[in-house]
């Protein structure tokens, strides 16, 4: 029980207790309460409250239930009430809010009020019970079948009562039982209850029953009768047109502006405007005439509303002119970004070839790149140069295939998909198009987002693209779409192959600098504020310099960005609080100031200063990276443990170049039973970054060499490539990336396979300039050029170099 819950405070059922004399009376405006019978009332009059409250404090309550003469009468006298009422004990009381009770009341029996004796607090009356008379005779039983089976007939016509209905009806034989229970449930005027409650003769009360009974069915059959007539007669669509008719006849009366109207020619004028495709406006057409015939309130008026806004909306005919003028593209492409030559030379071509042909398709290209190299706002600058709309859609974790081919107009709230409203975005056809991050694309039970980039991406096929929502083909060959990527292996080799793959390998140091000084500072010094005051800011070349070297570890200038940001801050703190007026000049001794120790040490001089350490060349998908490649030595039987997180490819990389240090011990000047007793350890540090990949080769071989002859690598010496077990050096791929991580590690001679020698013009001119790269063909030509003292002597060449030696083949080549 709640606290809002009233109960009487006895809860035994007994039989119906005597009836006093005097008892309070609760008057009902619109209900009629029968003996036996239980209803709901609500209790809000003041007089009503104070009886319910007084009476559930007594045990046993029974109060007296009269029916008003009057339902608007708000404070009933004698005059007001029916002489006749029911006696009705109090079952449930609830309280619903302050002077507010939801009252369940029980009919006991018929009373006769005598005389109001009491007004206050609430109507007191003296009261008789009122028997029934003359009810066990032949034709009460009469009266009780008929009653019964005209209330089944009601019954089954009548879909909302319950079945369970006709088996209580069977299961009450007392003829004035069934009287009240019948009436009580039929569907009547209070007054014609009030009537069936007076009459204390139980023949003539079950006459009135059976009366209001018969008279109830013969209603539903007629009101049965006329539904089935007016279905059959008018159809829905008949109906539709008439209310419209009159609803528009109604309009016409009042003066009212008629929006629907409005609608209709505002679309006819649009589908003329927009001067679709022959086949879209033949669908527009069809929809706006379903329109014309719809209901304005109706869900499937709205639907139709909101395709037909996106048909017309949609820049079927829009296109924005292109700047033709080569030299001024070239002008904004540099202006926005250093370097990156072999994407605006693309930009270029593609400019001249549409200055020539003006119907060239638009290209699809793949920027592949780290992060931070400018991928996602070269997008923005070419849309910029050749006076294009900017449309970026971020792919970014979509996994449901609607999202690029839209859903289906049966679906609620459905939409086209990501292409169709990047178009309308633009507002034109030919937009360049950024879909960001295509390598981050997933796939699940939803469908596969790469399989519906196929056809957006395929110059030969998205002439006609269709989306789901639309299902009319719409015209993107004139897109210029830019995709962006950090890894290509994710992306599904049929997209693969519809992409124009531009790599974007990083930046060097120089390059780094120069993007600092003419993008990175000016902007961050103009969103800092600093622009607007008086100060002067400027760092030297050495300054930046530092902070590309011992701050940031980036292919990219994503967190150089961050860190010159934070110089700038602590200047504005400084700049605020007075200590610095005029002019600051950030030099390479106060960077620590603002960014606290160095992050990023040079080591290649101190891992390499004992035997058994080389240092190798990685790719990964953020730039290339240096690599130590660690061996060590213990007593054991000959095995070769791996550690360091490596992919297989690796580890059979480390165990092929133990097998060929064992298969050559006597060229290399090792002593076999020292090899036999000892165990090696090949372990490559940073063991949280899973490595893999076939380029450690040269690496392994060189560092177990380094052990078993004590002889350290040269720490000035990085080195790529596979190596065979028969000694021949693989290429490898990633050659600018490797080179550009050895740059910035300060090394000065790279090994490299002769066979990607011809991936060195790639390679910026400045680092090939300052370092010393080596093309070796076998690891006879990496002995002897990563050691600090020969390994090998001259006459003591491995098999494979010696066949090759004896076919007439050049040594190991350097490029300086």
């Amino acid at each position: 029980m709640t606290e809002n819950t009233l109960t009487p405070t006895s809860g035994r059922r007994e039989e119906p207790p005597e009836l006093p004399e005097v008892i309070s009376l609760l008057p009902l405006r619109n209900s009629v309460l029968f003996p036996g019978s239980i209803i709901p009332i609500d209790v809000g009059r003041p007089k009503s409250v104070k009886l319910i409250e007084e009476a559930i404090a007594n045990e046993r309550p029974i109060i007296g239930i009269v029916t008003q003469r009057e339902a608007r009468v708000e404070e009933p006298t004698e005059a007001d009430l029916h002489a006749v009422g029911c006696a009705a004990r109090i079952l449930k009381v609830i309280k619903l809010a302050k002077d507010n009770y939801s009252v369940i009341l029980q009919g006991v029996m018929r009373i006769s009020i005598e005389r109001v004796v009491a007004s206050e607090p609430f109507l007191k009356a003296r009261v008789s019970e009122l028997p029934d008379v003359e009810g066990e005779d032949v034709e009460a039983v009469a009266l009780v079948q008929s009653i019964k089976e005209t209330a089944k007939r009601l019954i089954a016509l009548v879909p909302e009562l319950p079945r369970e209905a006709a088996a209580l009806l069977d299961s009450v034989s007392d003829p004035s039982q069934v009287a009240d229970l019948v009436i009580s449930n039929l569907d009547i005027e209070a007054g014609e209850k009030q009537e069936v409650l007076a009459a204390n003769n139980v023949r003539e009360r079950l006459r009135k029953v059976l009366m209001l009974l018969t008279r109830q069915l013969e209603i539903l059959k007629v009101r049965e009768r006329i539904n089935s007539q007016v279905q059959e007669e008018m159809g829905h669509s008949q109906r539709e047109y008439v209310l419209r008719q009159q609803l528009k006849a109604i309009k016409g009366e009042l003066g009212e502006i008629d929006d629907e109207s409005g609608d209709i020619e505002e679309f006819q004028k649009k589908i003329v405007d927009a001067k679709m495709p022959e086949e879209a406006e033949k669908v527009a057409r069809k929809q706006l005439d379903r329109l014309k015939a719809m209901q304005p309130s109706s869900a499937e008026y709205t639907v139709t509303r909101t395709y037909l806004e996106w048909l017309v909306d949609l820049p079927w005919s829009i296109s924005s002119e292109d700047q033709l003028d080569i030299a001024t593209v070239r002008t904004v492409l540099n202006e926005d970004h250093y370097d990156l030559e072999k994407v605006k030379k693309r930009i270029l071509e593609y400019m001249a070839v549409l200055k020539l042909n003006a119907s060239k398709k638009g290209p699809i290209l793949c920027l592949l790149g780290p992060p931070g190299v400018g991928k996602t706002s070269l997008g923005k600058s070419i849309a910029r140069a050749i006076g294009r709309k900017f449309v970026r859609i971020s792919l970014g974790g979509v996994r449901d295939e609607a999202e690029i081919r839209g859903h289906r107009r049966t679906y609620v709230g459905s939409l086209p998909g990501r292409i169709i409203q990047g178009i309308k975005r633009a507002g034109t056809n030919n937009p360049v198009m950024m879909l960001d991050e295509i390598d981050k694309l997933g796939h699940d039970f939803r469908g596969d987002p790469g399989s519906a980039l196929l056809e957006v991406l395929d110059p030969e096929q998205n002439w006609s693209f269709s989306d789901h929502y639309l299902e009319v083909p719409f015209d993107l060959s004139r897109v210029m779409f830019i995709a962006t990527s950090n890894y290509l292996d994710p992306i599904p080799p049929a997209l693969k192959d519809r992409l124009e793959i531009l790599r974007l390998p990083g930046y060097t140091r120089q390059e780094s600098l120069a993007i600092a000084k003419r993008f990175l500072l000016p902007k961050q010094i103009g969103e800092h504020g600093l622009e607007k005051s008086d100060l002067k800011v400027s760092f030297t070349d050495d300054a930046l310099l530092e902070m590309i070297d011992s701050y940031t570890h980036e292919a990219g200038v994503r967190n150089l960005e961050r860190e010159i940001s934070t110089v700038i801050r602590g200047i504005a703190v400084k700049v605020v609080e007075g200590e610095v007026k005029d002019e600051v000049v950030i030099t390479k001794e106060v960077i620590p100031e603002y960014l606290g120790p160095q992050k990023y040490l040079p080591e290649v001089a101190e891992r390499t200063a004992e035997p058994g350490v080389a240092t190798g060349l990685a790719w990964t998908p953020v730039g290339g990276e240096i690599m130590f490649v660690e061996a060590t030595q213990m007593p054991g039987k000959g095995g070769l443990m791996l550690t360091g997180q490596l992919g297989d490819v690796m580890k059979e990389s480390a165990q092929a170049a133990m097998s060929y240090v064992k298969s050559h011990l006597n060229p290399l000047g090792i002593e076999k039973s020292a090899i036999e007793n000892i165990d090696i350890h090949v372990h490559v540090p940073a063991g949280g970054i899973p490595k893999d990949g076939p380029s450690a080769g040269v690496a392994m071989f060189a560092a177990i060499t380094s052990l078993l002859t004590g002889t350290c690598v040269r720490p000035d010496v990085a080195m790529t490539g596979e190596i065979t077990l028969r000694g021949l050096v693989l290429p490898v791929g990633g050659i600018k990336e490797k080179m550009l991580a050895a740059h910035r590690a300060g090394i000065k001679r790279v090994i490299l396979p002769e066979r990607n020698q011809k991936d060195i013009v790639d390679v910026p001119e400045e680092i090939r300039q300052d370092m010393t790269i080596l093309c070796v063909k076998n690891v006879h030509d990496v002995a002897e050029h990563v050691f600090e003292r020969p390994v090998i002597p001259a006459d003591a060449a491995p098999e494979a170099a010696s066949s090759e030696a004896a076919r007439g083949e050049p040594p190991a080549t350097a490029a300086t």
